[in-house]
């Protein structure tokens, strides 16, 4: 990585050559000596030099490297713990560390497993014959050289005759690696915690994924200490070498000779690592023009509310409070190389059909600058209560939010092909929210809401945009208060002033056609499309059980009534015909805060018949209607499928994703992927409901919001992954440990 322009040029002798990794607490540089000999150099941050305990944490560090010797591990070479911004340097190892490794190329097997396991077997015996225990064994504190694997950052490890800095038992370490007594009591961590984060990491290396994987700390830290790790995705006999290593009781994991000599025999060859792969094959769906898309993020007003809760066991939730707390305060793991926490679990090398030629993966953020004179209300990123608003569009992402002007994303390159110049003119430049409406024809139309700073003098506008250059093809302004929300519903966009609706041509902005939607002031009502025909979907806030939902003429505008049973209900699609809601149970019988579903409505549009199903179990979360089955993703993570037409449920699959967003298809309706706000993906067979793989989380970092989610999208057979930080990045569902 470059240098920054406030990054020193020297240290003690050494020449700064660029950044190797940054944390919380440091940074680490490679340096260059007068000889020109290479060095990774670790410095302090300014503020904790200051620090007399960090500074004596850190001459412990030093102290701990000197004292260990060894083929894997990076010796130090230079250190001066008292300088201003305390240094220590070591040995440069060139190579990746095992996080970067098994993203770019999947989980070890055979000779190359053997080579990383008998060798960090080697470094703990090192390690721990020197009196010293490491704590904090993960992926991104293991570099692969070429000539074996290297343990690094040894800024939290323990000399076993200095306890004096951590005998208050705060707990250090990273979550999905830390022993069972690294959360319960810091003080005892002893050699065998090494062995449990070793069986962890050996785990993570085989298989892509750790096995106490989630994406918030605090189910973590409750799966190592109470679940049973998950090793079905190794292979025997391997499996049982690591299960033992992963026993809660310390005493009970095996020492690190017995591995050695276990690894020799379980691991004896490049065909001895091979592990199963599941095989599902999926044509990427037929290229299409631009169809009108939703806005993909924010909750309809009042309509969901997703706060979690977590079921913790008596005399266990202060011990996790506790070891969370510490983890996310402490941050002690700040020195390690880059790294992505985690991984894909071992998807399928083949089976999938291969994407287009010359795809490659890539990550970006539809976050940028605003506008001059513009007050933005985020610094550089998402707001922790995001508005973000997307639609896909022909191979590529269109997307508007709060304080960030309308962008388009390459879905092939993930480029950002262009972001809109500016504001229409005259419109008081200064807090204000895009909202992508749809995407039609080459034509992309936008709504923006701009404030002046008193919150006293407000103005929206419609604009359409060129989708190839993002040039202002034409605005509109949307006048008066209006409880209808403007709509792209095929290649018209439908906008209100009160509830007189004006129907316009995207191209041009030419009036279509003008009608009255027989609604009354508490009314608030949105556009829905079934079959090529618009629908406003009302609901009055004077009686909030009662639906009102309006089938639209895209003809001339004239409406017709469509009975709507009353109660909460929300429109989710249509099947054969029929348009297709699912009602919430009563307000009574919720346990949780989100939504649960009772029934399952199929009403006939043109008879108004209506057939009321139950959905058993009473199925909670985001809602979708996808590859041909209803899929409910809740706050735990679980993917629950029911079919439309009987409400019969058809399978229950467990993920380890935190609040996961609706649930999106493949082309084919063969396999449903949904995604958490970490950036975290997991895709599950329609059919069997089988969990086929999980991924990495790849946000930036993680906006917990319930009126934001994470969406997955579909491009060319490869998927297109909007995290509500701003976080956009692609998969190849064959292989999404790339």
């Amino acid at each position: 990585m470059p240098l920054h322009k406030d990054d020193p040029k020297a240290l003690g002798g050494y020449r700064i050559v660029d950044r190797l990794g940054a944390g919380g607490m440091g940074v680490v540089y490679r340096g260059r000596s007068r000889s020109g000999r290479e060095v990774a150099v670790k410095v302090v941050h300014a503020q904790y030099a200051e620090d007399p305990v960090f500074r004596a944490r850190f001459r412990q560090e030093i102290e701990a490297v000197r004292k260990v010797s060894g083929a894997f591990t990076a010796p130090v070479v230079d250190a001066d713990p008292e300088a201003v911004r305390p240094w220590m340097a070591t040995q440069y190892v060139s190579g990746p560390t095992l996080s970067a490794r098994i993203r770019d190329h999947g989980p070890l097997r055979g000779a190359e497993l053997r080579r990383l396991a008998l060798g960090l077997v080697e470094a703990l015996r090192e390690i721990h014959r020197a009196g010293v225990v490491h704590r904090d064994l993960k992926p991104g504190n293991v570099l692969m050289a070429h000539d074996g694997p290297r343990v690094i950052d040894f800024g939290i490890s323990r000399a076993a005759e200095n306890q004096t800095l951590t005998e208050t038992g705060k707990m250090i370490g990273t979550p999905p690696f830390m022993s069972p007594e690294q959360f319960s009591d810091a003080r005892s961590v002893g050699p065998a915690s090494d062995v449990f984060s070793l069986g962890a990491l050996l785990v993570f290396a085989a298989t892509g994924r750790g096995p106490f994987d989630a994406d918030s700390p605090y189910l973590t830290a409750w799966r190592v200490m109470q679940e049973e790790p998950k090793v079905e995705a190794v292979a025997e006999p391997l499996r049982t070498v690591l299960t033992r290593c992963l026993a809660k009781d310390a005493g009970s994991r095996p020492g690190l000779e017995e591995l050695a000599e276990e690894f020799a025999r379980v691991l004896p060859g490049p065909a001895a690592g091979d592990m199963e792969t599941v095989s599902l094959r999926l044509p990427p769906p037929p290229a299409t023009d631009d169809e009108p898309g939703r806005p993909t993020m924010g909750a309809r007003p009042g309509r969901r509310s997703r706060l979690r809760r977590w079921p913790v066991a008596a005399g266990t939730a202060g011990v996790l409070a506790l070891a969370v707390t510490g983890y996310l305060l402490l941050d002690l793991t700040p020195f390690s190389r880059t790294e992505e926490s985690g991984s894909a679990t071992g998807g399928p090398s083949v089976g999938w059909d291969p994407l287009p030629g010359g795809w490659k993966p890539w990550q970006t953020s539809v976050y940028g600058a605003a506008v001059t004179g513009v007050k933005k209300p985020l610094g550089g990123g998402a707001p922790d209560n995001a508005s973000l608003s997307c639609v896909m569009g022909k191979s590529a992402l269109y997307c508007g939010g709060d304080g960030t002007l309308p962008v388009r994303v390459d879905g092939a390159s993930g480029r950002i092909a262009w972001r809109a110049e500016s504001l229409p003119p005259g419109l008081p430049q200064m807090r204000f929210n895009s909202r992508v409406l749809g995407v039609h024809d080459g034509v992309l139309v936008v709504s923006e809401f701009v404030m002046n700073k008193a919150g006293n003098d407000q103005s929206a506008t419609a604009l359409a945009l060129d989708t190839a250059t993002g040039k202002l093809l034409w605005s509109r302004p949307l006048r008066g208060t209006s409880s209808v929300e403007p709509a792209v519903v095929g290649d018209l966009l439908l906008t209100a002033d009160g509830y007189r609706v004006t129907a316009r041509e995207l191209r041009g902005g030419a009036v279509r056609w003008t009608a009255t939607v027989p609604a009354k002031s508490t009314y608030s009502c949105e556009f829905q499309e079934a079959d090529g025909v618009p629908y406003a979907d009302c609901t009055d806030a004077g009686t909030p059980s009662r639906n009102v939902f309006y089938a639209v003429d895209p003809a001339d505008g004239s409406t017709r009534k469509v009975s709507v049973p009353d109660g909460d209900v929300d429109y989710v699609g249509s099947v054969d015909g029929d348009l297709v809601f699912v009602a919430q149970v009563p307000r009574g019988e919720r346990t949780f805060d989100e939504s649960a579903y009772g029934e399952v409505l199929l009403i006939d549009p043109g008879t108004g018949a209506v057939r009321k199903l139950k959905l058993p179990g009473s199925p909670r979360g985001q809602v979708a209607l996808v590859g041909g089955v209803l899929c409910f993703a809740n706050s735990r993570g679980q993917l629950v499928a029911h079919a439309p037409g009987t409400g019969k449920r058809l399978w229950q699959t467990a993920t380890t994703l935190q609040q996961p967003g609706r649930p999106a298809a493949d082309g084919q309706g063969r396999a449903v992927f949904a995604a958490s706000a970490s950036g975290r993906v997991a895709a599950v067979d329609v059919g069997t409901g089988e969990l086929l793989w999980e991924s990495a989380a790849r946000a930036d970092r993680v906006v917990a919001s319930g009126y934001a989610t994470a969406r997955v999208f579909l491009d060319e057979g490869a998927l297109i992954v909007l995290s509500p930080d701003g976080t956009v990045f692609t998969l190849d569902p064959g292989h999404p440990d790339k």
